[in-house]
């Protein structure tokens, strides 16, 4: 039987699903300790990218979007993230996508959790901190990522954009996701957001770390003989808040 993978925002398939032998838990099993993974790992988004944003070496993809668009507007960076997660929901509709408990809740807990985690975060000048800062940002998105992953209550707004597309047009989710996120990196890089050696290393670490921490929080399998249940994250998806 083949297993589920998704696709982090680095690119590297993650595993989804459990042992071939022995299946994966059903949605139903072990409720509690999924959404606390979802929550946790979502707010933990959230205070990485605003460890990132504090840093100022660099920041993911849909981030320099939304530190452009805060630039523009005045608003908070959380604030512009809640604000475009709502509107990139809203392409979901003409591209026929469910959205699940997950990834309403990714639209809000991110956001919001950024916000308040730089209110939190003193300013940092002297690479001798913004660098740690930078790596610290890295490894805990990473884990916040495989935590929410593992929950399996849908992708976030952004990646199911990527994936609606990829139905509709019949073209790679590999190709959707660098399209678009080229697109979102070079308007937010002109409206005035952070390109820099985080962007870089952000990108060819996600995917390692966050298949390294979906194994770590992965759910127990279920019984030998059980029935397998897929999860509801799609296959090869590209898994974002």
């Amino acid at each position: 039987m083949r297993q589920a993978t998704a696709t982090t925002q680095g690119g590297n398939p993650v595993s989804t699903a459990g042992s071939t032998r022995s299946g994966t838990a059903a949605p139903g099993r072990h409720l509690g300790r999924r959404l606390v993974q979802l929550y946790s790992g979502l707010a933990l988004f959230g205070a990485s990218s605003a460890l990132l944003v504090a840093a100022g070496l660099g920041l993911e993809p849909w981030n320099v979007l939304h530190q452009g668009l805060a630039e523009l507007t005045g608003l908070s960076i959380g604030v512009v993230s809640i604000i475009v997660g709502a509107a990139v929901l809203l392409l979901w509709i003409p591209l026929r996508q469910r959205p699940g408990l997950g990834t309403v809740s990714n639209v809000f807990v991110v956001g919001l959790a950024m916000d308040g985690t730089l209110a939190l975060l003193p300013d940092a000048r002297s690479l001798a901190v913004r660098v740690p800062l930078l790596l610290a940002g890295i490894v805990l998105n990473g884990a916040a990522t495989g935590l929410y992953i593992a929950a399996r209550f849908g992708p976030g707004p952004r990646d199911g954009l990527m994936t609606g597309l990829h139905q509709r047009t019949g073209r790679s989710i590999r190709l959707m996701r660098t399209a678009v996120e080229v697109a979102v990196v070079v308007s937010g890089f002109l409206l005035g957001g952070t390109i820099g050696v985080g962007t870089v290393l952000y990108a060819v670490s996600i995917g390692p770390l966050a298949q390294a921490f979906l194994r770590l929080f992965a759910l127990p399998s279920a019984p030998s003989g059980s029935t397998v249940v897929a999860g509801t994250t799609p296959g090869r998806a590209i898994l974002r808040p």
